[in-house]
């Protein structure tokens, strides 16, 4: 079997790759060893949002009477929650495959594996090998839980995110270790369906990659809620030999033992590399990530890689751009290289975080004079209607150009605002010209003018 392009992986990187392929004329086929739509749809981005859904439905109305509902008796049935979320992942995968032969797409089922002079094996489950041989071979094998040496995980008390979503009941109490996305995402879930949820984190701040003023409000958002958070804290030793866990945590003041039900390890993605041929042809890695131009080619010819296992966010969108960008320029077109640089990033906990370009401190950092203008929720007449107020705008501009040099949002439904940001920053839009740009109100949005408007010293609503 000859094709012009086999992609080995299929979550966001690899299926919307093989599509824009097809769309090209290109005769293509995927390799899957497991589910069409990889660890995003099946057990990442898009069933964690169901579970998260299910949590605010459920705080929602355990806050009826905030609203003038009275309610009673109402409580979360845990195994529907996840029965939902599960049934949510399986429809989008039908949706990939449905997509798959719409596009004329050979599904090929197995473990892929690259050879020298344009090969691939494809190891099926039952051990039988079958060899096809594309003229482009795209890695897109994505990445797993990141496992620390002092934090292994046994799948029953120690867990990661996998286990984390289909859980048989629902734990008294949790330890969240890390406060990234997956761990933020789920330490709000957790402690909203019921559970007592304690975050370690080893940085200053919980989410460290987010301005330092979004850090804080979440920090306070999560307090509010109950969930114990502990900064500067490190994990040494868990030890799982009683009924639960004993989490041994060092602290600024000294170590102290945690007792637990589930310690969810929350540390990172390590990249899916192993056994998929590399060292054998010959493509270069370097700690852990294979390297590639700007249009995802390494450095062998007709083998290219994209996703979370090259240099860059490791995000689903990141994914999927880059798989455009690297079919389109094998077709022969010209795209433009991937801008990392207004890349946003978002966080589905609640309050939701949303951000793109340079924070506050990155920004002096790189020696820009800056404006800063920071617009309250608790100043929004939509965000007070809807009873969210918690949270904010804060957005950076140049102060010489008036570049619009990143924004920082922390409240409802912030990760449908972001996108104005990035297409504002493609754009090269200003801070006078977003200031200008008529916001309809009452909005959630409205604030990311607000914010403009402050960092020129022209709010009206503060």
């Amino acid at each position: 079997m000859n094709y012009d392009v086999i992609i080995i992986g299929t979550g966001p990187g690899g299926y919307v790759a093989a599509i824009r392929a097809a769309q090209l004329g290109l005769k293509t086929a995927v390799v899957e060893k497991e589910a069409l739509g990889g660890i995003c749809l099946n057990w990442g981005c898009i069933p964690t949002k169901a579970l998260l859904k299910s949590a605010q439905v459920f705080e929602y109305i355990s806050h009826a009477a905030d609203y003038g509902i009275q309610l009673q008796g109402a409580e979360a049935d845990f195994t529907a929650v996840v029965k939902r979320s599960r049934g949510v992942a399986d429809g989008m995968s039908k949706g990939i495959q449905f997509l798959m032969k719409k596009n004329k797409i050979d599904v090929l089922m197995g473990f892929g594996k690259i050879k020298a002079g344009g090969k691939v094996d494809v190891k099926a489950a039952d051990g039988t090998t079958k060899e096809y041989s594309a003229k482009h071979t795209i890695l897109a094998t994505g990445g797993r839980p990141r496992e620390l040496p002092n934090l292994k995980i046994d799948g029953v008390k120690i867990i990661e995110y996998r286990k984390a979503m289909t859980l048989p009941s629902l734990p008294k109490t949790m330890v969240v270790v890390g406060s990234g996305a997956i761990g933020v995402e789920f330490a709000y879930f957790y402690a909203t369906m019921g559970t007592k949820v304690t975050i370690v984190e080893f940085m200053d701040n919980i989410v460290p990659v987010e301005d330092e003023d979004v850090s804080k409000q979440l920090m306070r958002s999560f307090k509010k809620i109950g969930i114990e958070i502990m900064t500067k804290s490190s994990v040494e030793s868990v030890d799982t030999s009683g009924e639960g866990c004993k989490v041994s945590v060092k602290t600024e003041k000294g170590n102290i033992v945690l007792e637990t039900e589930i310690v969810l390890s929350a540390v990172g993605v390590a990249t899916n590399l192993e056994g998929i041929g590399l060292e054998e042809v010959g493509v270069k890695t370097d700690k852990g990530k294979v390297l590639v131009d700007e249009f995802y080619k390494t450095n062998i010819a007709g083998v290219y890689a994209i996703g979370d296992i090259v240099p860059g966010q490791a995000l689903a969108h990141v994914a999927s751009a880059e798989g455009i960008i690297c079919v389109e320029k094998i077709a022969g077109h010209h795209p433009e290289p991937l801008d990392y640089g207004n890349i946003p990033g978002c966080t589905y906990c609640s309050p939701e975080i949303a951000s793109v370009g340079l924070t506050e401190k990155k920004a002096i950092e790189a020696g820009y004079e800056i404006k800063v203008g920071k617009f309250p929720f608790s100043a929004s007449g939509k965000a007070s209607a809807a009873g969210a107020k918690d949270g904010f705008v804060k957005i950076i501009y140049d102060a010489k150009y008036g570049e619009l040099l990143g924004a920082h949002l922390i409240g409802a439904n912030v990760t449908e605002m972001i996108a104005e940001i990035v297409v504002a920053r493609k754009l090269e839009t200003t801070g006078h010209e977003m200031l200008k740009a008529v916001h309809p109100h009452p909005t959630m949005s409205e604030a990311i003018m607000e914010a403009t408007a402050d960092a020129y010293g022209e709010v009206i609503h503060l």
